[in-house]
């Protein structure tokens, strides 16, 4: 049969059309295969998912029960103390809100009413992972700590405005262990008498062994300073206040009436009034400087109960570290918790205890704003120290005048540094010039300043308290910040500028009253030691730097008074000549003796190496 090409096209058509179709179908397969496969695999793995997610309910159900017979197996006789449900109850006064939990029968936490923390909440001593309880017998053979019961709470009574509550524990026939919170009206200390029945069963060997864990937590604008500068750990141990700090750990073995855990400025003590017989304290500060969490504290305490039924009086410790509030505490030396000078600088604790507090506070009575309270002590302290200042700027003035005879001087001997020296110390008898009068005023403003320093860092009448640009005096000012530090730096305190401009400004213009330096690091110190002061000053509370910037504008500002306006130049020059002309001899101190000794042995040995050397 022969085909016309008409018929050929058409199968060629027909192929094309097949193929196609066939292709298709193909594909099509594939795409429902691979849908298939697809809902197979998410149905594989959904399955284990439910799988998982119904063995973690079964296994937490399973967890949950194995905890409830391991409390009910550990709560012996007080089995129904094993298992409840947590409730607070809430005593409060003017200055505090405690909340207390039936579970342990202890305190939850506290929130001070007068006191703000840096984000604007009250500020709240305790959290939810502090615990302090008791070991008891429960049986036999078993043990629980309180923390691990839930009490019986009975309902608050308020007697005078004074309110009380009590936890208990009861068995089959009594209560063998009760806790009374007592809460006075104006009051930070809480009152826990610990009730106790046949201590001969629930105590092993009569003694009672507390358990005390607490954390501190942000509460100021520098966690890291709050931190690393303000926390420690203060006791009172065998009649005497003690502290640690840098060290981790304490053990005590002498009778100990209290244990504090210290922040800046709020503390939380727990007090045993018949005094603890033994024990251990660790505590370690966090190590993440941006956690809100300072530190975390593990405490151990034994006390001997001898009666059958015992009363154990506690109490607990919850506010500022207001001296006046401390000091009136019954329990001995609280007020030493505020840091006014220890260890090196424990020479300034009289200093801030007897003169600075009792006139910072006669001030504050007078005036609200406590920038002009520090601005008035500052005038204050001043004023104090007057008559030594007058008579280093009296040497100064002098300094400024045989400035030009000193150049020459120190011409003349050229490298001979120790001829100089010699030289300079005759010249400045025969003028009347006391070189260590410009000391004595220096030496005397560091105890101020350490003083001061232990001051206003703990001082809490300040903390909050705005002045100018800075919104809290006992902090730093920031006017700029950033994230990154850079140098050890990520912020800028404005007073701290002041402080270190001011500070300048004085070392310029005592620079005339020296002779020129060769010795660059000399001959730039003056004017390199303002700036180093910033590194310092910066984190410091904005209180100290304004104190700071307040004493050199009264430095410079009595400066220029006294030497334009009061002293008397050319009675000056005429004094000077008038001594050289007739010196008067004076018996040489035991110091100069010796210096003018040291200065003459030093200058033989440059003659005797200078000799060898030319040979």
């Amino acid at each position: 049969m022969k085909l016309d090409k008409n018929t050929v096209i058409g199968f060629v058509l027909i192929a094309v059309l097949l193929f196609a179709y066939m292709w298709n179908g193909t594909k099509q397969a594939k795409i429902a295969q691979e849908y298939q496969q697809h809902i197979t695999d998410s149905l594989a793995k959904a399955n284990p998912a439910k799988k998982s997610a119904t063995d973690v309910t079964q296994q937490k159900i399973a967890d949950a029960k194995q905890d409830s017979a391991s409390r009910t197996e550990k709560a012996g006789r007080l089995v129904n103390a094993a298992i409840g449900t947590e409730q607070t109850t809430v005593l409060e006064n003017d200055l505090v809100k405690v909340t207390l939990t039936n579970k342990g029968g202890r305190v939850k936490f506290v929130e001070l009413k007068k006191y703000k923390s840096f984000d604007g909440t009250l500020v709240k001593l305790g959290t939810n992972n502090d615990k302090l309880g008791y070991s008891i017998n429960t049986s036999n053979s078993t043990t629980a700590t309180t923390n691990e019961l839930f009490f019986t709470a009975n309902a608050v009574e308020n007697k005078s405005g004074t309110q009380v509550i009590s936890y208990s524990l009861s068995d089959s026939s009594s209560k063998p262990v009760t806790h009374t919170f007592t809460l006075k009206p104006n009051s930070y200390m809480i009152d826990w008498e610990i009730a106790l029945q046949n201590t001969n069963q629930l105590l092993t060997n009569n003694q009672l062994n507390f358990v005390w864990n607490s954390s501190t937590t942000q509460h100021e604008k520098s966690a890291d300073y709050e931190r690393q500068q303000m926390s420690n750990i203060c006791f009172y141990e065998n009649n005497e206040f003690d502290y640690i700090s840098r060290n981790t750990e304490h053990k005590f073995e002498k009778p100990t009436n209290w244990l504090a855990v210290v922040q800046q400025f709020f503390n939380t003590t727990l007090v045993a009034k018949n005094n603890f017989n033994s024990g251990n304290v660790s505590w370690q500060r966090s190590t993440v400087d941006t956690a809100p969490e300072l530190a975390k504290v593990d405490a151990y305490f034994t006390m001997k109960v001898n009666d059958a039924n015992a009363t154990i009086p506690m109490q607990m410790y919850f506010g500022p570290n207001d001296y006046g509030i401390l000091k009136r505490q019954s329990p001995p030396e609280m007020a030493r918790i505020i840091s006014l000078g220890r260890d090196l600088y424990s020479f300034v604790r009289p200093i801030n205890v007897y003169i600075i507090m009792p006139i910072f506070n006669l001030i504050s009575s007078f005036f609200s704003s406590y920038g002009i309270v520090v601005l008035l002590l500052t005038i204050f302290i001043r004023l104090i120290t007057a008559p030594l200042m007058y008579g280093s700027y009296v040497s100064g003035a002098k300094m400024k005048i045989l400035r030009p005879e000193l150049d020459a001087l120190k011409k003349k001997f050229g490298d001979d540094q120790q001829g100089f020296a010699m030289a300079q110390m005759k010249f400045n008898k025969e003028a009347g010039v006391n070189m260590l009068g410009g000391c004595l005023p220096a030496l005397l403003q560091i105890p101020i300043f350490f003083a001061l320093y232990s001051f206003f860092n703990s001082n809490i009448a300040v903390r909050g308290q705005s002045f100018l640009w800075s919104p809290d005096l006992s902090v730093y000012d920031s006017i700029a910040s950033w994230h990154t530090a850079v140098i050890g730096v990520n912020h800028i305190s404005l007073f701290t500028i002041t402080a270190v401009l001011t500070s300048f400004l004085i070392s310029i213009y005592n620079m005339g009253n020296t002779p020129t330096q060769d010795n660059p690091a000399l001959k730039y110190m003056p004017y390199i030691f303002p700036f180093i002061l910033f590194f310092v000053f910066n984190k410091l509370p904005s209180a100290l730097t304004w104190y700071y910037t307040v004493s050199n504008l009264i430095t410079l500002i009595l400066q220029v008074v006294i030497q334009k306006f009061i002293i008397n130049h050319d009675k000056l020059i005429a004094d000077i000549e008038q001594r050289r002309k007739n010196p008067k001899v004076k018996e040489k101190s035991k110091w100069q003796e010796r210096y003018e000794q040291m200065m003459e042995s030093q200058k033989k040995v440059q003659e005797l190496k200078a000799k060898n050397s030319g040979k």
